[in-house]
């Protein structure tokens, strides 16, 4: 029998929940855009598939990314801004978002570039910072809540004329940021924290970039992620939505029994000897496997028979399913 399969773009209404006393693994795998441009219409998907999942469709991370960085009390009805310093990387002709992670910034550099920048930042947002790290400059929104903007994560690696933030409701926003976008970019020019980066041959820190704007109240989990009592994965979406549900969580692989958890893999291939001996040892009765091709989400639910091969031999030891076979099922 194949898995029971559910495909669709948003959050369900009817979700594949647990029932009585199931015990079941949820693994979800991240997504990447459609495909076929045709889905975009005017303008990008607002979040990748797994942050809609995970969020809902207004996708606000930066509350829950601030959530997960500190302990901080802020107002879940104000909406919150997640600024990044970042390197934009020039081609023949237009620029290129490079990821967080190759760009190497530490504590401190961040810390300077934020300083220099503050006076400009908390002059047009009209509110100071909230909290900041290496990565991640907190804020209200202030006039630029109805910004509608793309992660970095989303942008990286593609031309960011596609991916800039865009009017919503109020026109000239965009354009707002834009001038403190450029006036930022100077001021960096000619900060010693590039100065020395560039003498040790690293990417300067060239620009900023604004993305999640939205309210704490406004996240909106999917039920599979709330019936779940531990959470795992590395990124801080998980963290700080475990945190709002009060649910457990570590930015590890789980070793224990797994019935019950949350899991958010990128090397699912590595975690499915540990699932398919939870089945053999009867610690779970379920796998509800999450992901997203071609931009939709599907969910199917695997059972201990689903996971081996299947053959006419009875007499032979079965075989288990290598993992590309179930995930391309």
């Amino acid at each position: 029998m194949p898995p029971k399969i559910r495909e669709m773009q948003s959050n369900p209404s009817t979700p594949l929940v647990s029932t009585g006393n199931i015990r079941r693994l949820t693994l979800m795998l991240s997504g990447e855009d459609a495909l076929d441009a045709a889905d975009f219409g005017d303008k990008p998907s607002k979040g990748l598939p797994h942050e809609r999942y995970l969020l809902g469709e207004l996708v606000p991370s930066a509350p829950i990314l601030l959530l997960s960085q500190t302990n901080i009390s802020f107002d879940p009805n104000e909406s919150i801004a997640c600024l990044q310093p970042v390197h934009l990387h020039a081609t023949r002709d237009h620029l290129i978002l490079m990821g967080q992670n190759q760009i190497d910034l530490t504590e401190n550099e961040s810390s300077k570039l934020l300083r220099s920048a503050l006076p400009l930042i908390e002059e047009d947002f009209h509110h100071p910072v909230l909290f900041h790290n290496k990565q991640f400059w907190f804020l209200p929104a202030g006039p630029f809540t109805s910004l509608a903007t793309y992660s970095v994560d989303q942008a990286h690696g593609r031309n960011i004329d596609w991916w800039m933030p865009r009017d919503s409701q109020e026109e000239g926003i965009a354009k707002r940021w834009r001038k403190l976008q450029n006036e930022i970019q100077m001021l960096w020019h000619i900060d010693p924290v590039n100065e020395a980066r560039e003498q040790h041959g690293m990417p300067s820190i060239n620009s900023i970039w604004i993305s999640g704007i939205g309210k704490l109240s406004d996240v909106n989990p999917p039920e599979p992620l709330k019936q779940s009592t531990h959470c795992y994965g590395d990124h801080p979406l998980l963290a700080g939505l475990a945190k709002l549900l009060g649910i457990s969580y570590s930015p590890n692989r789980p070793n224990e029994n797994l019935a019950g958890a949350f899991v958010w893999s990128n090397q699912p291939e590595l975690f499915w000897p540990k699932i398919c001996a939870s089945f053999t040892h009867h610690q779970i009765d379920e796998l509800m496997l999450i992901d997203f091709p071609n931009g939709k989400l599907r969910e199917r639910i695997f059972s201990a028979k689903d996971i081996y091969k299947k053959s006419w031999a009875f007499w032979k030891t079965k075989e288990l399913l290598p993992w590309s076979e179930v995930v391309s099922k």
